[in-house]
């Protein structure tokens, strides 16, 4: 009974939705540099699942962080109005959407070579395809480094105009 009571306190609630929000926000970033490392020209068929298994713990990550992102601007943060009227904010929205397009291109490509691998066949990448992966995912990177230094900006007013 006093478990329940806990996890109903409106701290607890904001304190976990902030900490699953940046937890993901670290599941992404690994997920991400963890592809970056594996990828190669010669994969063999474990690489090459588990760069799929970490695509797909970026996805799922990326996809908490938009449901949690908007719990904490409608319920958990400082209010719809303080988040929607900083332009910064727009910027960090626009970047996590730039970050999640430009994944789509290697998503694809891991969802393809499901079907090579499971008639034991390796995926084809080329030196190019591999670097072309390798400038993609430093450019997420880079966004996710950028990302929540945004955030924490504008947690702290800047962008808002000076009344």
């Amino acid at each position: 009974m006093l478990l329940g009571t806990f996890f109903d306190q409106p701290a607890f609630q904001s304190s976990f939705i902030a900490y699953l929000h940046y937890l993901c926000i670290v599941l992404c970033f690994g997920a991400l540099l963890f592809e970056r490392l594996r990828l190669k020209v010669d994969l063999n068929r474990n690489e090459a699942i588990s760069i799929i298994l970490a695509d797909i713990v970026y996805g799922l990550a990326g996809l908490i962080i938009i449901i949690t992102g908007i719990l904490r601007v409608k319920y958990f943060g400082q209010g719809a109005e303080f988040y929607t009227h900083n332009p910064l904010f727009w910027l960090k929205v626009g970047s996590y959407i730039a970050v999640g397009l430009l994944s789509l291109y290697p998503t694809i490509t891991y969802i393809l070579w499901a079907i090579p691998i499971s008639k034991n066949n390796l995926p084809s990448l080329t030196p190019d395809l591999v670097s072309r992966f390798r400038m993609i995912i430093n450019l997420e990177l880079i966004g996710f480094l950028l990302i929540p230094l945004m955030a924490t900006s504008m947690a702290r007013g800047i962008g808002l105009q000076a009344a």
